[in-house]
């Protein structure tokens, strides 16, 4: 069993490190930006989510009985799964530092959780059949535009999200502003030089995430969708749970969480396929 000790501790005895070790992790991201499912009450860790064909009206004749339309539903099976990561607290350890090392501990774990759970939901990003870009396309407004369109053209509803690698937003914002040198740019651009945050284009809330991983080239696998394109079924969220180990003289701090992840409709999400390299 791999113990903390007053060595892998560190960084945390020291009053100056402060906040600077949880600012290291992102926060959960895209858990916020789909559809999720609580299935803490129901009996077993599997939800069944119905799925809805679209279906047309006709023009009536006055007198004339309207015939039936075949509404046949589909079923996307999500099934909750554990995940969890330890840490071993010292009481040593625990002594000697020159903070709450506990509760530092505990929220480096709790955001751990979280990294994971974004990450299966980033994994989905390669699932949609449909992709715009290539390896080693740089990421520009066009395209964006291009997935809107897409979706709008699914008949996608509520509001579009885009969650990229940080690099490709780089390549985006740099697009934007002619290099971060554009001295007459529009709001747009003039926000991105400032703040370096693009917000919306073509109606697309955009996000950036370092949880998305690049591949042997540099390029990575991002995504434009609307909160039906993706399900999160969350059996128990994140918890937090020490326990005691008195032959150690140790803490155990156990962070899980129980919860699962799909694809729930297809066309409700365009893959975003670039470059992801400064």
């Amino acid at each position: 069993m791999a113990a903390s000790t007053t060595t892998t501790l560190n960084d945390l005895f020291v009053n100056i490190i402060r906040e600077a070790i949880f600012t290291a992790q992102e926060s959960s991201l895209v858990r916020n930006l789909v559809t999720v499912y609580d299935i803490s009450a129901e009996n077993g860790k599997t939800i069944q989510v119905p799925t809805y064909p679209n279906v047309a009206a006709a023009a009536l004749t006055e007198g004339t009985d309207m015939s039936s339309t075949t509404v046949s539903t589909g079923a996307v099976t999500i099934t909750a799964a554990e995940v969890g990561v330890q840490a071993v607290l010292t009481d040593l350890a625990s002594k000697t530092a020159a903070r709450d090392v506990a509760a530092d501990l505990g929220r480096v774990l709790g955001e751990g959780v979280a990294k994971k759970m974004d990450e299966d939901l980033i994994a989905l990003f390669d699932g949609f059949s449909t992709s715009v870009g290539s390896a080693g396309t740089e990421l520009i407004a066009s395209y964006i535009f291009s997935a809107a369109a897409r979706l709008d053209n699914a008949n996608a509803p509520g509001q579009k999200y885009m969650v990229i690698h940080p690099y490709q937003a780089y390549n985006l914002k740099a697009n934007l502003t002619n290099t971060f040198a554009n001295p007459n740019g529009g709001d747009l651009q003039n926000e991105a030089m400032r703040n370096g945050y693009v917000g919306t284009l073509a109606g697309v809330d955009i996000f950036e995430s370092a949880n998305i991983t690049r591949d042997g080239s540099d390029d990575a696998k991002g995504a434009v969708f609307v909160p039906q394109a993706l399900g999160l079924a969350v059996k128990w969220d994140i918890s937090m749970e020490p326990q005691r180990d008195a032959s150690l003289r140790a803490w155990e701090l156990n962070a899980t969480a129980c919860y699962g992840v799909a694809e729930l409709k297809d066309d409700y999400g365009i893959e975003m396929y670039f470059d992801a390299d400064l």
